[in-house]
């Protein structure tokens, strides 16, 4: 009998301060982007008790109202009672934006016969799986259902007295790579005011488990009688978002991946325009390992890819599929550099980066989605891969 194991993911509300943070920094990158599609965005978002300050490097030919677009983005979320001690209305507002360094250009920037570079060295990794029809680690993906549908339920009317702040937390127990039961599920929810201790007990807690996290749970994978349920544990959470947790820009890079599930290289995604490989390449790395999983050369697939400031070419291209191969990793490697274009610029016409797009993958996660703009879900390559891979 194989091996059996616990692995646990976490997922965080729209209405988390990192989240409010992040969200606010691809707003601004969108803005730019929607007026010159060549902008370069660094963008940094840092809220909290009524405050945000939105600091970075950027060089754009659009003018953009960084406050506007702020209090746009608090608003849509749900902070608009200043009682919260953070709202569109009664935060202050501070700017320290500047243009981006002429020594990062000189590197990145196309000129004469010189190609588009890198914005930065680093290195990435893009992951997918059999686990769930997205092609996402089962603990994440159910995460990031539950803090989804605790925002459907809040807007709607459902659970009147939500606010918008949350968390939620989802283990799984496997055997061996097959997922068989979820174990446990914590489930964090912002309340007003009017949600005392016995309210807690008599309707949160069972109105969260049974129109929040239930119904975003399959029925095969749960057992009531064993799932511990932890719903606001620590009992009253009526102090939430930026006024009880300051808020940054890249704070929650698992919660935006795969949920601990795989490797990461270490940098953010939001307030990042696509030249920068921190993002437009780890969205390349997902579609290619999403790709070899859907051709069926892998059960799992996880693909590393490495840049050096300013080169175009990645200085190196991994494959490894953890033992699950239907063919050679170096035969998948060598299929993955004919079929897939890997330098910056070519990443970015390939998936359409240069698009207002990105707002919306600041919540909920950036993979797993069924969304087309999220041109890096597509699975349009995967028969190309399996012809070149000869597999049967």
């Amino acid at each position: 009998m194989a091996e059996r194991k616990l692995f646990t993911s976490e997922s965080v509300a729209d209405g988390h301060p990192d989240k409010v943070a992040d969200q606010i920094s691809d707003a601004i990158l969108d803005a730019h982007i929607a007026g010159d599609p060549c902008s370069r965005v660094a963008c940094e978002t840092l809220v909290t008790t009524d405050l945000c300050v939105i600091a970075g490097e950027i060089t754009s030919r659009k003018e953009v109202d960084y406050i506007g677009i702020a209090k746009k983005v608090i608003t849509r979320i749900g902070y608009t009672d200043p009682e919260l001690g953070f709202s569109a209305e009664s935060a202050r507002f501070v700017v320290a934006v500047h243009k981006q360094s002429p020594d990062i250009a000189r590197g990145v920037d196309e000129s004469g016969d010189r190609e588009q570079g890198a914005g930065d060295q680093g290195l990435m990794f893009g992951y997918a799986c059999r686990e769930t029809d997205a092609f996402m680690p089962l603990p994440i993906y159910l995460a990031h259902r539950i803090t989804q549908r605790l925002k459907e339920v809040r807007e709607s009317g459902e659970i009147k007295y939500l606010r918008p702040d949350g968390k939620s937390q989802v283990t799984v127990e496997y055997e061996g790579r097959k997922p068989l039961r979820v174990t446990a599920v914590v489930c964090s929810a912002q309340h007003s005011p009017e949600i005392d201790d016995r309210a807690m007990e008599k309707r949160l807690r069972p109105e969260i488990l049974e129109k929040v996290i239930l119904p975003c749970i399959p029925e095969r994978m749960l057992d009531r009688k064993t799932c511990r349920f932890y719903i606001n544990p620590t009992g009253r959470f009526e102090i939430g978002g930026p006024a009880g947790d300051t808020g940054v820009t890249g704070r929650k890079i698992i919660v935006d991946t795969y949920g601990g599930k795989g490797s990461h290289g270490g940098g953010c995604f939001s307030g990042k325009d696509p030249s920068k490989v921190d993002r437009s390449a780890t969205y390349m790395a997902r579609h290619i390992a999403k790709n070899i999983v859907a051709a069926g050369l892998a059960d799992e697939c996880e693909i590393q890819l490495a840049y050096a400031i300013g080169v175009a070419e990645p200085v190196s291209v991994l494959v490894d599929t953890n033992g699950t191969g239907k063919t050679s990793d170096e035969a998948i490697a060598a299929a993955i550099r004919e079929i897939f274009p890997l330098k910056p610029k070519a990443i970015i016409e390939y998936l359409k980066l240069r698009r207002p797009i990105f707002e919306k993958t600041a919540r909920f996660g950036h993979f797993g989605r069924n969304d087309r703009d999220f041109t890096w879900e597509r699975t349009d390559r995967a028969a190309e891969l399996k012809r070149l891979c000869k597999t049967g």
